[in-house]
């Protein structure tokens, strides 16, 4: 690890302008990601700024739902009392992702920051179009093509890179129609969350649409109109501490039989959650049923593309949307 200074921010507005002026900086709140990526030599900063005192960790009531700061740590959202009350969805994710001792670190904001874990973005011996780039584009410069990747997608991705984002809460969020709260020096802005993140395109090195000089601040999540049931199922190789092979956050209005709201996002299967609203929109009125549930999970799969070790995936997370729309019928 390179030496690096260190910068204390006291409000959002300074940490904004320290972060803009100089290239190479970032922010650090927890740091359960970042500083294992600099000790890989994936990230190097000259500048850190230190944004963990910053008030920033408020998890309160809204008009229209709840809103979270970006600062709040994991393990006090998830065990939140107006989280369990009104979003269990989310807390179920927290809780399912990492170790009691990484929650208790990592922030929110960090979380929708996380970055991939695909062994070739970790190992710099490798090529890797979301590490470096402009080295070599195009498929030689991604080694999971050629590589081992049972744990990589299967949707949404490019011939330069096909890691998936690794965060259970971000799952979670994208069925809960969060948004994302952002702060800037050219002013704020609120982005939903099914539009945060991207997909790999030409550019894998861009997770989302965060701009070098912008800071999240808040999430806000939105209490639906219809009172349903949601549920979060992670399929993993071991009971802790592991990332999912698929995910899905569920949450659905069932009424006489019949489906009136549904939202269905995925995990392990694509460089961001995977929602396709036009397949939740087409549930709606149709009966609350195992054959309505494998439809729905096979539309959600129809642009699948496996690789050589992953085409298990698909069966795997048909399997899984079934299972998880039945329980919170």
């Amino acid at each position: 690890m390179k030496n690096f200074d260190l910068i204390q921010a006291n409000q959002p507005a300074d940490a904004v302008k320290l972060v803009s002026a100089t290239p190479a900086t970032r922010f650090i709140a927890g740091g359960t990601n970042l500083v294992d990526l600099m000790k890989y030599g994936v990230e190097s900063p000259d500048i850190l700024v230190d944004i963990s005192r910053l008030p920033l960790d408020n998890i309160e009531k809204t008009a229209t739902g709840l809103r979270i700061g970006a600062l709040a740590r994991n393990s006090d959202v998830a065990a939140n009392k107006l989280v369990i009350d009104r979003f269990p969805l989310l807390s179920q994710a927290l809780l399912a992702g990492a170790s009691p001792q990484l929650r208790n670190m990592a922030t929110m904001g960090g979380n929708l920051m996380q970055r991939t874990r695909c062994y070739y973005f970790y190992d710099t011996s490798t090529p890797c179009n979301k590490r470096n780039p402009n080295t070599n584009p195009g498929p030689n410069g991604c080694g999971a093509l050629g590589g081992f990747n049972r744990l990589h997608a299967i949707l949404g991705a490019s011939d330069s890179c096909i890691a998936t984002n690794p965060s259970d809460m971000n799952v979670a969020l994208s069925a809960l129609d969060a948004v994302v709260q952002i702060q800037g020096v050219n002013g704020n802005r609120s982005v939903p969350l099914i539009d945060f993140h991207r997909l790999p395109g030409n550019t894998p090195q861009r997770d989302n649409v965060l701009e070098p000089n912008e800071l999240i601040v808040a999430i806000d999540l939105p209490t639906s109109r219809l009172v349903g049931k949601s549920h979060y199922q992670k399929v993993r190789d071991r009971a802790s501490y592991a990332f999912s092979l698929v995910s899905v956050a569920a949450r659905m209005t069932v009424e006489n039989g019949t489906i009136q709201h549904v939202r269905i996002a995925l995990g392990g299967v694509a460089h961001k959650p995977w929602r396709m609203p036009d397949v939740e929109n087409q549930l709606v009125g149709k009966p609350a049923i195992e054959s309505t549930f494998r439809e729905a999970a096979r539309q959600l799969l129809a642009g699948a593309e496996p690789h050589q070790y992953n085409s298990f995936k698909i069966k795997l997370a048909e399997n899984t949307i079934v299972r998880t729309l039945q329980t919170v019928v």
